[in-house]
């Protein structure tokens, strides 16, 4: 890593080992002038994400996390509507994130390890991407929460396990949006379902990740299914759709657009909703959040503030 950081013919580095380095490979990097792409959760730790936030400002440098649901082109079409009035005043909001990876008690994962992974597991693995998503979408932010989580299986390949299997959280944002939020990675059958709801006074969107190309809007007359068409889309939505109506985009449509937007960053653009350092601290502030009030089986807490 040392050298790689000191080599004059890297501009870029990308961070994608186990949580617990995050923070020292990150930090040589933003020292060393480089612009830098880190794997979520950002750091295992809020003061350390934090820390990495500040020193990518001070560094003046593109630093970005891989929050890549973002980049699905019908989550910018609801981003979008919620910020035109069409919904509404924003009344509440559900979230989820289902997996079935670790239903098995012999699954492992260096992820289990808290050497590795951090205190927390499946929250801050995948209830990272869940809180940014929401977040994002919505234009709000949680301020305080009341959570639980739990442990499934006690052990895994004869170890100890002391991270969390599954955690739920009921929320309130600073607009007293009330929200919902389940992470599980013992699901079974949920392969990666990701998704959330959000209710206005006059309207309602829905998304669901395994199904990219299809937005839900409801409405107390009716609802109907907005499927992707650039032709009929927002702006945003429009330049994520990099191929016709019918020809269905997914995950990596979206991985590769978080990616062609941080090297247009690094180019001197100024894409809209690239996700960087201060948004991966934002989502490590909610995960201690949820640490913190598991511990105190379910208390309500505040959100750590900036960023």
């Amino acid at each position: 890593p040392d050298e790689l950081v000191a080599d004059d013919g890297v501009d870029v580095v990308h961070v994608c080992t186990p949580n617990a380095t995050h923070r020292e490979l990150a930090l040589a990097a933003l020292r060393a002038g480089k612009h830098v792409v880190c794997e979520k959760p950002l750091a295992t730790t809020p003061a350390d994400a934090l820390e990495l936030a500040e020193e990518a400002r001070a560094a003046d440098v593109v630093a970005t996390v891989p929050f890549v649901y973002r980049y699905h082109p019908m989550v910018r079409e609801a981003r979008a509507r919620l910020a035109s009035g069409e919904l509404g005043a924003i009344l509440s909001l559900q979230g989820s994130y289902t997996q079935d990876w670790l239903l098995d008690a012999a699954a492992d994962n260096w992820r289990v390890d808290p050497a590795l992974g951090g205190s927390s597991r499946a929250f801050a693995d995948i209830g990272s991407h869940l809180v940014d998503l929401v977040e994002f979408v919505a234009a709000t932010r949680i301020t305080r929460l009341a959570a639980l989580t739990r442990t499934v299986h006690p052990e895994r390949a004869g170890e100890p396990v002391a991270t969390e299997d599954l955690a739920g959280v009921l929320a309130v944002t600073e607009d007293d949006v009330v929200v919902s939020l389940f992470v599980s990675q013992v699901a079974a059958g949920r392969k990666n379902r990701l998704a959330f709801e959000i209710s206005g006074t006059r309207a309602a969107v829905a998304f669901d990740q395994e199904s990219p190309e299809v937005l839900w809007l409801g409405r107390r007359t009716g609802s109907l299914e907005l499927v992707r068409d650039p032709v009929q889309l927002g702006a945003e939505a429009t330049r994520l759709s990099v191929v016709p109506a019918g020809h269905p985009m997914g995950y990596q449509d979206a991985f590769n657009a978080f990616v062609a937007d941080t090297y247009a960053a690094i180019g001197g653009a100024r894409p809209e909703g690239l996700p960087t350092f201060e948004d991966g601290a934002r989502a490590a502030l909610v995960t201690d959040a949820v640490v913190r009030s598991a511990a105190a089986d379910g208390a309500w807490v505040e959100v750590g503030g900036a960023p």
